[in-house]
């Protein structure tokens, strides 16, 4: 049985959605839960919830990073071997083999940090990366990276390919994914210093690079990852969440305000328009992978309910049965013998 970490203390309203968001997946997927954090906080919300049955333990951890745990402080308490906070005691467990990939919705800044002192990184991988899902015309493409390194070098975005490459093919089910570069242009010459730098290194590799993509390649469904810095990544995952909401509200709200016939004709696609905002949800995939680290991290948002969490769950007890992980690390190993 697959065993998944869940840091009961991540989410802002903690552990209420993280709690009950991993017994939904204990119930739905037939995974271990190993839930972690204060015991005196959890054990209500399991006593209230009324588990029966199910394979769910505790493992105390009394500490809690923050948003305000940074520089040094985060740094020792990421790396102190005797750590006490959920994310180093959750972390801990799948270094020794007790769990096979930890899930948190606490903050992304910290639970990188810790994930490289207690994992540390795949060998030839210089700068772990976040995997953002994107929806597209066609499915989903994974946007590397989409916040954990907004200064890259060339090396390090032919390393996101790769990662990116593996985890589609082997998680998403992608055969032979294609990948591109984010720029502002198709043509070769296009995008900034560090995109022209990058461009070559990716088309020699063994990828499936299809070249640089603008942002509306991604949505159109052209590539299934798509390759850039965390700063850009992040603007775009961001302006992409604000649009899509914006979008849906204006809908909503034309509906609203209309005559007879518009309200008439809201209530006839509210249907449609419910598959779009699932689509759009963010809690339908639950979690980003964070990919180089030498373990399954998946960092979901803050604001995470239930829903999310138990999607988070999901995608990676995906990766781990996928084996993903090796896969990952055979690719990278081979890149290096060039």
């Amino acid at each position: 049985m697959t065993r998944i970490v869940v840091d009961a203390m991540g989410s802002d309203n903690y552990p209420t959605p993280d709690v009950e968001g991993a017994l939904m997946a204990a119930r739905e997927y037939g995974v271990e839960i190993i839930l972690v954090g204060d015991a005196s906080k959890i054990q209500p919300v399991l006593d209230s919830a009324g588990v029966t049955n199910l394979p769910v333990r505790v493992v105390n951890a009394p500490e809690i990073l923050t948003m305000h745990d940074k520089g040094e402080d985060l740094v020792m308490k990421a790396r102190h071997r005797e750590a006490q906070n959920s994310m180093a005691v959750g972390l801990d467990l799948v270094k020794s083999g007790e769990a096979d990939a930890f899930v948190t919705a606490g903050n992304t800044g910290a639970a990188m940090v810790t994930s490289l002192f207690r994992l540390g990184r795949i060998r030839g991988v210089d700068r772990p990366a976040l995997a953002g899902p994107f929806p597209t015309a066609t499915g989903t493409c994974s946007v590397v990276d989409i916040g954990a390194n907004p200064d890259c070098k060339p090396e390090n975005l032919l390393q996101f390919g790769i990662m990116g490459s593996v985890y589609a093919e082997r998680v998403r089910g992608v055969k032979n994914p294609r990948i591109g570069l984010i720029s502002n242009g198709e043509e070769a010459g296009k995008g900034s210093e560090l995109v022209k730098l990058a461009y070559p290194l990716l088309a020699n590799a063994k990828l499936n690079f299809i070249g640089n993509v603008e942002g509306k390649e991604i949505f159109n469904g052209l590539v299934d990852v798509a390759v850039t810095d965390g700063f850009t990544g992040n603007v775009f995952l961001k302006a992409t969440e604000a649009v899509a909401k914006l979008m849906i509200e204006k809908i909503r709200e034309t509906i609203k305000g209309g005559n007879l016939p518009t309200k008439l004709g809201g209530a006839l696609v509210r249907p449609a328009l419910g598959s779009i905002r699932k689509m759009l949800d963010p809690s339908e995939e639950g979690a980003a992978p964070l990919l180089g680290v030498n373990g399954l991290v998946f960092i979901g948002h803050g604001r995470s309910d239930a829903h999310a969490m138990k999607s988070a769950v999901r995608v990676a007890k995906d990766a781990a049965e996928a084996r993903v992980l090796d896969a990952m690390k055979a690719a990278i190993e081979e890149s290096l013998k060039k």
